[in-house]
């Protein structure tokens, strides 16, 4: 096993998911294409077995807490990178309408080899997030906007909720500050057409705060965002 199996499972029990045997394999297989890859291009600084196991797949999981991820759902996870949390919510549930968006190729060549390799399917997208939104063929198409991308919570909700039809939810992966952030990104979630819904702390086994800020689209976003990304640096909503 290139990832702690053992520790993944302990992890998934605390989220309340059964893990099949396909999905460990599937898991493992994941976790050497990362180790293998990562030798010649760095996507990750994460790559000994329990942190692959805790800090990227059972990280990624945990979006099930907060989100209804079966079937036919349509998904797009902003600012993929490695293909989290996309690959693992895939593992955890193949018939999902995955999109993997990000604007780095060569990344984004290794996440469409890692999903053929484990047999999966998934629609790759390379792009910036605020020209891809506003695309007619992507705009309000999703019924979830997931990420972990590095970024203030007004700035990802001004890249993600365009991609959310209203009635659908923008999950943000975020630690520490996040009550902060949430203040700080109250008018950036209504005048892009969100609402809160909940902060969901997470628990896992490695003791580092996680929270899941569900946003519910309830509107629908001005057709003016997203902004051109050097206004949204410049003045965040």
């Amino acid at each position: 096993m290139r990832f702690n199996a053992e520790l993944f499972l302990q992890n998934a029990a605390k989220l309340q998911k059964e893990i099949t045997e396909k999905q460990i394999e599937r898991f493992d297989k994941l976790a050497g294409m990362l180790i293998d890859k990562n030798k010649v291009l760095n996507l990750t600084a994460i790559t000994d077995p329990d942190g692959i196991a805790v800090k990227h797949f059972a990280d990624s999981v945990s979006v099930t807490a907060a989100a209804d991820i079966k079937a036919g759902i349509k998904v797009i996870d902003i600012g993929t990178g490695a293909g989290f949390p996309g690959i693992p919510l895939l593992i955890m549930s193949p018939d999902i309408n995955l999109t993997l968006l990000d604007s780095t190729n060569k990344k984004l060549n290794y996440v469409n080899d890692a999903v053929n390799a484990l047999g999966l399917k998934a629609r790759v997208v390379h792009g910036r997030a605020e020209e891809i939104a506003a695309k007619h063929s992507e705009r309000e198409q999703y019924d979830y906007a997931v990420s972990r991308a590095v970024a203030s919570l007004g700035t990802l909700c001004e890249y993600c909720l365009p991609f959310v039809k209203v009635g659908g939810k923008f999950i943000a992966m975020k630690s520490e500050k996040t009550e902060e952030e949430v203040t700080a990104a109250a008018n950036a979630i209504k005048t892009l057409g969100g609402e809160l819904e909940l902060i969901k702390d997470i628990e896992l086994t490695d003791g580092a705060t996680r929270k899941l800020v569900i946003i519910k689209k309830v509107a629908p976003t001005p057709a003016k965002y997203p902004r051109p990304f050097a206004q949204i640096a410049k003045q965040p909503l």
